[in-house]
């Protein structure tokens, strides 16, 4: 049913079958036939029109104006394009054209899920507003749901012929959850679970780094040529190797320097703050749960609270209009955390009565004025290598046998460590930084931590790490 051919989705006459072109800035004119212009003409898929991929990022970097949408439509053809070559170049028997139709789909609706600015309604407003840990994928297969149902008439047809266990198959690879599922090489493509590479990161680590004015080493198109479905899994050639890593490495590159910026993270948490002192009114806790509600919240949210002529959004209000004017929440300190300290660093002796306990002079500090952003950054799969996870296959075409690589076997640069931790101290009121600042140094000093790099001042460590607490 399906063959490639460049960049289009079809090989069949547009007069027959409909199609659209795309002009995409990273992957150039892609096509999409009539089947999945159904499912993008939906307003759940048109929502992500107003939703930026980077948040509150874009307030820090103005080239990062890129939404959702862009990248959804390129996380799609991504996962057709790879899914095809399976099933036109490696002729696969267990790959039929509805197995590419599916995972086509679940690329393109992947992100169906998120909240007003991205992952700042996942980690920041979600944990505050309800305490759980609700994953955007969750928000996804909620929404997938309803355009499912928006697109399928009531005799159960629709234009991409998705029948119930197709859509089953769907929300599954949405989740990357396999385990009801007997190919699973196909859950290697949108969201791999096993070693974390897939065409999602494909996609937006190569967006991300053109809209920011970064150059990305990681060659994804090589990565997909270079490869093969070996043991119901997708191995790649042994020279893949170091661009694997390097993908690893751009991701580890722009969390650290980006996605995790002082600045962003500042109003991060001030949008988050915006968007839960109007709960009460905007319900977000209840449309989480209901897809047309949560079909209403967008960045746009922000705006649409900003005017409401309603007293009780004054304190939300107010913090809106410290982001318009740039008054914003400030950044204190930062220390990592050594591997070996984490397991005793503990919510009992790390916390913002803690630093308030330390504090030095006699300014007023609250635990109000306090932000304490603890948080990991890696390699995509915690505190292992995900390469270990990655298998490969030889140069001459032995497609029976894949193998796994040692770092020994390639390069003895590779890291020794895969992840880190850090906390990071913020200020409310801008005011108060120099008092906030003083005790956290000081608590960072009686727990022999090192606080990172600021304005040349550094706390040295004077104890072994067993003296530690």
């Amino acid at each position: 049913m399906f063959s490639q051919q460049n960049v289009n989705f079809i090989t069949r006459s547009d007069d027959e079958f409909p199609s659209k072109i795309f002009n995409d800035p990273i992957h150039g004119f892609i096509k999409f036939e009539d089947w999945a212009l159904n499912f993008i003409d939906t307003q759940q898929f048109q929502r992500l029109r107003d939703i930026k991929q980077l948040g509150t990022i874009y307030y820090v970097f103005p080239g990062a104006s890129h939404n959702r949408f862009e990248h959804g439509l390129g996380t799609a053809y991504l996962a057709n394009s790879w899914a095809k070559k399976f099933f036109d170049e490696q002729k696969l028997e267990q790959i039929t054209s509805d197995d590419v139709k599916c995972v086509t789909l679940a690329a393109l609706c992947h992100d169906l899920g998120h909240g007003p600015f991205s992952t700042v309604f996942e980690d920041h407003v979600m944990p505050k507003l309800t305490g759980n840990q609700w994953k955007h994928e969750e928000g996804s297969k909620m929404m997938f749901e309803r355009m499912f149902k928006c697109v399928t008439d009531e005799n159960g047809k629709n234009d991409a012929d998705i029948d119930d266990n197709d859509y089953k198959i769907i929300r599954d690879l949405i989740t990357g959850d396999a385990t009801q599922n007997k190919k699973n090489f196909i859950f290697d493509i949108v969201a791999n679970k096993r070693n974390s590479i897939d065409v999602d990161k494909f996609d937006y680590l190569e967006r991300d780094c053109y809209h920011l004015g970064m150059k990305s080493k990681f060659e994804f198109s090589r990565l997909m040529k270079f490869s093969h479905v070996i043991e119901d899994q997708i191995a790649y050639q042994h020279k893949e190797y170091l661009n694997i890593s390097e993908m690893f490495h751009t991701r580890f590159s722009l969390h650290a320097r980006i996605y995790n910026h002082r600045v962003s993270k500042a109003l991060d948490f001030m949008v988050a703050d915006a968007l839960c002192e109007a709960n009460h009114v905007l319900k977000i806790t209840d449309a989480i749960n209901d897809g047309d509600e949560f079909l209403k919240l967008s960045d746009n949210t922000l705006n649409a609270i900003e005017y409401m002529q309603d007293p009780s959004l004054n304190k939300s209000q107010e913090i809106i209009k410290k982001i318009r004017h740039r008054k914003l929440y400030k950044f204190v300190d930062e220390c990592l955390i050594p591997r070996e300290y984490r397991s005793n660093l503990k919510e009992t002796n790390f916390n913002k009565s803690e630093i308030i306990r330390h504090k030095i002079g006699n300014e007023s500090i609250s635990e109000d004025d306090i932000i304490i952003h603890r948080f990991k950054i890696n390699y995509g799969k915690g505190d292992q290598n995900p390469l270990d996870d990655v298998k490969f296959y030889g140069n001459f075409g032995n497609f029976k046998e894949s193998f796994n690589l040692k770092k020994s076997e390639v390069s003895y640069l590779m890291p020794e460590q895969y992840d880190d931790e850090i906390v990071a101290v913020y200020a409310k009121d801008p005011k108060k930084d120099k008092p906030i600042q003083d005790a956290f140094r000081a608590l960072m000093k009686e727990l022999n931590l090192t606080i990172k790099f600021n304005q040349g001042w550094t706390i040295p460590i004077q104890k072994q790490a067993h003296e530690l607490l």
